[in-house]
Protein backbone atom coordinates (compact mmCIF):
# COMPACT_ATOMS: atom_id res chain seq x y z
CA UNK A 1 0.00 0.00 0.00
CA UNK A 2 2.08 2.89 -1.28
CA UNK A 3 -0.64 5.35 -0.28
CA UNK A 4 0.78 5.31 3.25
CA UNK A 5 4.17 6.53 2.06
CA UNK A 6 2.44 9.18 -0.06
CA UNK A 7 0.43 10.25 2.99
CA UNK A 8 3.61 10.52 5.07
CA UNK A 9 5.19 12.71 2.40
CA UNK A 10 2.11 14.95 2.28
CA UNK A 11 2.20 15.31 6.07
CA UNK A 12 5.93 16.12 6.01
CA UNK A 13 5.55 18.74 3.28
CA UNK A 14 2.49 20.32 4.88
CA UNK A 15 4.05 20.31 8.36
CA UNK A 16 7.14 22.06 7.02
CA UNK A 17 4.96 24.64 5.26
CA UNK A 18 2.97 25.20 8.46
CA UNK A 19 6.15 25.73 10.46
CA UNK A 20 7.51 28.11 7.84
CA UNK A 21 4.26 30.09 7.89
CA UNK A 22 4.24 30.17 11.68
CA UNK A 23 0.94 28.34 12.06
CA UNK A 24 0.37 25.50 14.45
CA UNK A 25 -2.51 23.79 12.70
CA UNK A 26 -3.67 22.90 9.19
CA UNK A 27 -7.41 22.41 8.76
CA UNK A 28 -7.47 21.17 5.16
CA UNK A 29 -5.12 19.78 2.55
CA UNK A 30 -6.09 20.05 -1.12
CA UNK A 31 -4.74 17.52 -3.62
CA UNK A 32 -5.16 16.86 -7.33
CA UNK A 33 -4.85 13.20 -8.28
CA UNK A 34 -4.96 12.02 -11.87
CA UNK A 35 -6.77 8.88 -12.92
CA UNK A 36 -3.45 7.41 -14.08
CA UNK A 37 -1.49 8.31 -10.94
CA UNK A 38 -2.01 4.86 -9.48
CA UNK A 39 -3.37 6.23 -6.21
CA UNK A 40 -6.58 4.96 -4.64
CA UNK A 41 -8.27 8.00 -3.09
CA UNK A 42 -10.00 6.07 -0.29
CA UNK A 43 -6.76 4.32 0.67
CA UNK A 44 -4.97 7.67 0.70
CA UNK A 45 -7.64 9.20 2.95
CA UNK A 46 -7.32 6.27 5.36
CA UNK A 47 -3.52 6.47 5.30
CA UNK A 48 -3.55 10.24 5.72
CA UNK A 49 -5.53 9.95 8.96
CA UNK A 50 -2.89 7.59 10.33
CA UNK A 51 0.09 9.60 9.09
CA UNK A 52 -1.32 12.88 10.42
CA UNK A 53 -1.72 11.69 14.03
CA UNK A 54 0.28 13.85 16.42
CA UNK A 55 1.12 16.46 13.76
CA UNK A 56 -0.28 19.91 12.89
CA UNK A 57 -2.49 18.04 10.42
CA UNK A 58 -4.12 15.74 12.99
CA UNK A 59 -7.56 17.26 12.43
CA UNK A 60 -7.09 18.23 8.80
CA UNK A 61 -9.52 17.25 6.10
CA UNK A 62 -8.00 15.75 2.96
CA UNK A 63 -9.81 17.18 -0.06
CA UNK A 64 -9.07 15.37 -3.30
CA UNK A 65 -9.86 16.59 -6.79
CA UNK A 66 -9.81 13.65 -9.16
CA UNK A 67 -8.42 14.59 -12.57
CA UNK A 68 -9.69 12.67 -15.61
CA UNK A 69 -7.42 11.54 -18.42
CA UNK A 70 -7.13 14.12 -21.18
CA UNK A 71 -5.23 13.31 -24.36
CA UNK A 72 -4.41 15.08 -27.60
CA UNK A 73 -6.07 13.61 -30.67
CA UNK A 74 -3.91 14.33 -33.72
CA UNK A 75 -6.75 13.44 -36.08
CA UNK A 76 -9.22 15.89 -34.53
CA UNK A 77 -6.37 18.26 -33.58
CA UNK A 78 -7.87 18.81 -30.13
CA UNK A 79 -7.63 17.77 -26.50
CA UNK A 80 -10.27 15.26 -25.44
CA UNK A 81 -11.22 13.75 -22.10
CA UNK A 82 -11.36 9.99 -22.22
CA UNK A 83 -14.53 8.40 -20.85
CA UNK A 84 -12.52 5.24 -20.12
CA UNK A 85 -8.89 5.81 -19.08
CA UNK A 86 -7.97 2.31 -20.25
CA UNK A 87 -8.89 2.95 -23.88
CA UNK A 88 -6.64 5.54 -25.45
CA UNK A 89 -8.91 6.24 -28.39
CA UNK A 90 -10.55 9.52 -29.25
CA UNK A 91 -14.22 9.39 -28.24
CA UNK A 92 -15.07 11.47 -31.35
CA UNK A 93 -13.19 9.80 -34.20
CA UNK A 94 -12.11 6.51 -32.62
CA UNK A 95 -8.44 6.92 -33.58
CA UNK A 96 -5.65 6.04 -31.12
CA UNK A 97 -4.33 8.89 -28.96
CA UNK A 98 -1.03 8.54 -27.15
CA UNK A 99 -0.14 12.03 -25.98
CA UNK A 100 -1.37 12.40 -22.39
CA UNK A 101 -2.15 15.99 -21.39
CA UNK A 102 -3.71 15.41 -17.95
CA UNK A 103 -4.32 12.44 -15.71
CA UNK A 104 -0.95 11.66 -14.13
CA UNK A 105 -1.06 14.44 -11.52
CA UNK A 106 -0.29 13.96 -7.87
CA UNK A 107 -0.14 17.53 -6.62
CA UNK A 108 -0.43 19.23 -3.28
CA UNK A 109 -2.41 22.28 -4.36
CA UNK A 110 -3.15 24.19 -1.17
CA UNK A 111 -3.22 24.15 2.60
CA UNK A 112 -5.91 25.79 4.70
CA UNK A 113 -5.52 27.06 8.23
CA UNK A 114 -8.33 27.54 10.75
Amino acid sequence: MHELSIAHNIVNIASAAAAEAGTEEISAVYLRIGALAGVVADALRFSFAIAAEGTPLANAELIIEEVPVTVFCPTCNTEVTLPNPRLFRCPHCGRPCGQIIHGRELELVALETP
